[in-house]
Parts: structure tokens; C-alpha cells; sequence
């Protein structure tokens, strides 16, 4: 079946030429769409499916995601050269992602390793402090598991070979719920059993990630390790940072919501209230906009590979239509809803009074995210992420959380405040983005990406020089 389904995204994708402008001119438009939209589904179906696996293991364990910024730069970069045909050439780049991730990753330790003095010299308690560091020092091999984890989704992504990492997030997260029930209820190992388990679910799919690819799954991209791989990485490198630096200010100004709420009236119901908002419901409604924002950047990234401005600009209105009518679903569900959702979460009747509160910015915050990470997918398949990296510090930081200060602190908004601000910033760069996206000459960004991916091409035969075949 696995097979099948991987055959069947190869044809859409590679086997049938793509059509010539003059085809597509006397095509109709909803067969142009039809032809899209499977395209798109082929990446987008899979990738929701993996993100809400891979976020159920973080949820139950509280992980920590940064890697997820840095790899995207493989993403840019294989889903360019796929398109390119340059296939080889994705192998080497999956190997350059990991001797910068790597280095990166081992650069981390030390935080890890003296978390609880960190956390002594900022003030915090001594028993959290303790506590914090002695599960941090867990969290070593998980950090490490996401080197692997986040660069096989993009090398596959990039290929529409996703439907494997499907069927893997869905076993990690199976054995995550298993090996937590087994470690931490019937074997009472408490948090090093939690931890055990968030180890063994993260690394057991990771090597059948390494199977599938060392042993055939990708003829085509994968010719074996090589030294070539050691070339040309400071390029990788600053597409990484930049990368980085895009998905982790996103992050953390999320984050720097729920910590706003902290010294506010009643602060401890609107924090509740605040996490079943912005932490589960946005979190896990998050996962369909970051399954289409892997679309995204693996159609405009081929597109633009292959040499068709047309194709491209066609595929991010089709993407953006199809996100967007979802979050305009969603948007009336939660809004008809209101507080009885919070239930799910919490029996704090104050709580669920407070989400229901919360819920028409909850809706429009959905609304937003059904359209703002898709446009970031654009970018990653575009090679913007110091743009966009930019655009989040001044939309976010200069205005979204500014306003959220002035509005819940001085204005007396409190936590509702804060949180109008934050969306005030989402909406902000949101807009600022779409008109990025429009305003784009993407008859220039065929020519740029065809210039990346010559710059750094090796022959086939040059870059199987010195390898040897796994």
C-alpha cells in the first residue's frame, strides 16, 4: 500500500510533464484546480496527519521544538532542486543540514548540563530550579533526536514521500501514550519514567527514517553519504539562522502571551483559560495551517525549481484558498461554541466562563492563523526566511506586544488587552505578507532559485566521487 501511495505521488509530480502555458490557457479553470489541489493534498493530507502526531508527543511531554526553524532551510533547498531535477543533489543537502544541526545541537549542551545554576542566578526557587535541571539533562537526546526527525520530514516532504513519516509519527505517538502508561503508572518511575518515554518514541521511528532512506526508499536522492557534504556549508548556515530565527520569534511571542498574563487580577484562571485557548485549542488547530504551510513550500519551491513563475503563483492561490475556507469553518465552529469546549481541558466552571469569554478572539485568531502560516510556507519555499524573520520582529515585538501592554495593563483590558494586541501584530504581518506575496516579481524568484540551486550543484557523478553507497 505504501508503495502505491508513494507511486502515486511520484506521477503527480514527476512522471507526467508538466502542461505548457499554452496548455494551461485553453485548460479550464476548475481542471487547473482539480490538478492542484491533488498536488497540494498529496504533501498537505500527510504533513496535518504528522504534525498532529508529532504535537500529541510534545503535548504529553511538553517538548521543545526549535530545531523545527533551522530545518526549514532544507526545505528551500530540496524543494528547489527536486524541482530542478537536480534529484542527487538532495541527498548532499540532507547531509549538510545535519553537520550544521549537529554542531548546533552540541553547542546546546552546556545549557542543558547547568540548567539549575542558570535558573538559581535568574531568581527562580530551588526546588524548581533543581527539578528543572535534572530533567533537563533528559532532554540531551532528545534535542538531538530532532536533528534527525525535522530534516527527514523536509527531505521526504520535498519528494511527496511524506506517507512514510505519516505512518512513523502516528507509532511514536502510540508508543509515546504506551511507554507513559507503562513507565510512569505501572512501573511508577515518575518523571524519568515520562522521560524514558519521550526518548524511545522520538528515536524508534527516527531509525525506521534512516531505513526507509539508506535502503531504497529514495533511489533517486540518495546516493550515499559523501564527503561533498562538507562543501559550501556557510550557505547552509545562514539559510539556517535566518530559518531559525523566522519560526523561534513566532514561538516565543506566543509564549510572551501566557507570561503577560501572570501578575494580572485572578491571574491564575486566566492563565487557564489563556493555555486552553492559545496552547491547546490555537496548538492543535495550528497543525492543519503547518500542514499547508509544508504545502506550500514544497509546491513554490518545485515550481520555481522547475522554471514556472505561472505554476507557482497558481499554487499559492490554491493553497491560501483551501487553508483559508477551513479556518472560515472553524471559525464559525468555535465561535457557536464558545465556552463549552473548555470542558474538554478543564471541570473549572470559572475557567470555562473565562474561555467562552476569550472565544471570539480565539475565532479570529483561527482565522488568522489559516492564512498567516501559509504565506510563511511561501517564504520557505521562496528562500525569504530573513525576510520574514524581519517582518516578526517589527510586527511582533514593535507592534503586536506593545499594544498588548498598553491595552491590558493601562487601558485595564487585562488579559483581553494583551491579547487584541497580539492579534493587532498577527494581522499586521499577516498583511504585510500578502502584500509581499502579491507585490513579488516571481519571474525574478524562478531566476534566483535556479541560480541557488546551480551555485551549489555538483555533477552526478562528481558528487558520487568519494562515497560509498549505503
Amino acid at each position: 500500500m505504501e508503495a502505491e501511495r508513494s507511486s502515486t505521488a511520484e506521477k503527480l509530480l514527476e512522471d507526467r510533464p508538466p502542461p505548457s502555458d499554452e496548455e494551461e490557457e485553453g485548460e479550464s479553470l476548475g481542471r487547473r484546480i482539480w490538478r492542484e489541489s491533488g498536488k497540494m493534498w498529496v504533501v498537505a493530507g500527510p504533513a496535518i496527519f504528522t504534525r498532529f502526531s508529532t504535537f500529541g508527543v510534545s503535548v504529553i511531554t511538553q517538548a521543545f521544538v526549535g530545531h523545527l526553524g533551522m530545518a526549514s532551510a532544507l526545505e528551500t533547498l530540496c524543494g528547489q532542486a527536486f524541482g530542478a531535477k537536480q534529484h542527487h543533489m538532495l541527498g548532499i543537502y540532507l547531509q549538510r543540514s545535519w553537520i550544521v544541526l549537529f554542531v548546533c545541537s552540541t553547542l546546546m549542551i552546556p545549557i542543558f548540563i547547568f540548567t539549575t545554576p542558570i535558573l538559581r542566578l535568574l531568581g527562580q526557587e530551588e526546588l524548581i530550579a533543581s527539578m528543572a535541571g535534572t530533567v533537563a539533562l533528559w532532554f540531551i537526546p532528545i534535542n538531538f533526536s530532532y536533528l534527525f526527525s525535522f530534516t527527514f520530514q523536509m527531505y521526504l516532504q520535498s519528494q511527496s514521500k511524506n506517507v512514510v513519516i505519516t505512518y512513523l509519527a502516528a507509532l511514536s505517538l502510540a508508543l509515546h501514550m504506551f511507554f507513559s502508561w507503562l513507565m510512569v503508572f505501572k512501573l511508577s518511575m515518575g518523571v524519568m519514567g515520562a522521560m524514558i518515554s519521550m526518548i524511545l518514541a522520538m528515536w524508534i521511528p527516527i531509525l525506521g527514517q534512516f531505513g526507509f532512506v539508506l535502503c531504497g526508499g529514495c533511489p533517486d536522492t540518495w546516493k550515499g553519504f559523501s564527503w561533498r557534504a562538507f562543501s559550501d556549508l556557510w550557505q547552509v548556515i545562514k539559510l539556517s539562522l535566518s530559518s531559525g530565527a523566522m519560526v523561534c520569534l513566532e514561538l516565543w511571542y506566543n509564549t510572551i502571551l501566557v507570561l503577560l498574563t501572570g501578575n494580572m487580577k485572578n491571574a491564575e484562571v486566566e492563565i487557564d483559560a489563556l493555555s486552553i485557548c492559545s496552547l491547546n485549542i490555537c496548538g492543535w488547530e495550528l497543525m492543519i495551517s503547518v500542514g499547508f504551510l509544508a504545502a506550500a513550500g514544497v509546491r513554490v519551491a518545485n515550481e520555481l525549481g522547475a522554471g514556472s513563475a505561472k505554476a507557482a503563483k497558481f499554487s499559492i492561490v490554491v493553497v491560501v484558498a483551501t487553508s483559508l475556507s477551513i479556518g472560515i469553518v472553524l471559525f464559525v465552529v468555535f465561535l457557536c461554541f464558545r465556552g463549552r469546549l473548555a470542558y474538554l481541558f478543564t471541570e473549572s466552571s470559572e475557567v470555562a466562563d473565562a474561555v467562552a469569554d476569550l472565544s471570539p478572539l480565539l475565532a479570529f485568531t483561527i482565522l488568522l492563523n489559516s492564512v498567516q502560516p501559509v504565506l510563511s510556507g511561501v517564504a520557505i519555499g521562496s528562500g525569504w526566511q530573513g525576510i520574514v524573520a524581519y517582518v516578526n520582529i517589527a510586527c511582533y515585538y514593535l507592534v503586536g506586544i506593545p499594544l498588548g501592554i498598553v491595552l491590558g495593563y493601562y487601558i485595564g483590558y487585562q488579559v483581553k488587552g494583551i491579547w487584541i494586541g497580539m492579534i493587532l501584530g498577527t494581522a499586521t504581518q499577516t498583511l504585510v505578507l500578502v502584500y509581499i506575496t502579491w507585490r513579488t516579481d516571481w519571474d525574478k524568484q524562478v531566476a534566483l532559485a535556479q541560480a541557488r540551486v546551480n551555485k551549489w550543484f555538483l555533477p552526478a557523478e562528481e558528487s558520487n566521487h568519494g562515497q560509498h553507497t549505503s
